[in-house]
Parts: C-alpha cells; structure tokens; sequence
C-alpha cells in the first residue's frame, strides 16, 4: 500500500498559506515542507504547485521576494501576508469542523442510531 496520499480538492492552497506561514520558502522548499509536515504522505507535483502559488501571490494571500536559494541560486521566497494568515485561520478552522464531522459520522456503531 502506498505510503501517499492524493490531496483533496481545495486543500492545496491551505496547505501552501500553512508551509509559508513558518518561514518564508521559496518554490521548491513548499514542497520539501509539505512532504515534511504531512509525514512524508503528501506529495504535491510541481504542475499543480507553481500555478497555487501565482494565484496566491495574485490574491494577495502571499508575497514575493528574490533571494538567493541554498545552493547560491536566484529565488522567489514566498511569505504570508495579512489577509493570508486571516485565509488561513478561516480555512483551518473549516477543515477541523469538517474533519470532526467526518470522524463522529464514521465511528458511529448501529447501537447509537
């Protein structure tokens, strides 16, 4: 069995606003950090990450800022704006209400119905 799993959709740009909101990242270390804090269980294709990211920076939700990458490269590092973190707090707490429904819907037993 695979140790991924495929992301939901309307998951990506939440879980792009929560990497960022760590430290500013440059394109491929939101990758590396949502391998990291999902446990190695998400992965996210570069296709769909950099077109998330254009449209958050044209939202406002995330900013851009050259600098220079690990390796002495040239960067976009993105951060979290205002309206960004605020996004984030909304969708988070809509994720948990959701997740919590889920669950108490799933270990329902036929005794409590």
């Amino acid at each position: 069995m695979s140790r991924t799993a495929d992301l939901l959709p309307g998951t990506l740009d939440m879980l792009i606003l929560k990497a960022v909101s760590l430290r500013p990242l440059h394109g491929y270390g939101v990758l590396l950090r949502i391998r990291q804090i999902s446990g190695d269980t998400l992965e996210i294709p570069q296709g769909s990450l950099y077109p998330a990211l254009y449209r958050l920076e044209r939202r406002g939700l995330i900013e851009a800022d050259w600098g220079q990458s690990e390796n002495n490269r040239r960067a976009k590092y993105y951060t979290l704006t205002g309206p960004g973190l605020r996004r984030l707090r909304q969708e988070t707490a809509g994720w948990n209400r959701l997740v919590s429904a889920i669950s108490a819907a799933l270990n329902t037993t036929s005794g409590e119905v």
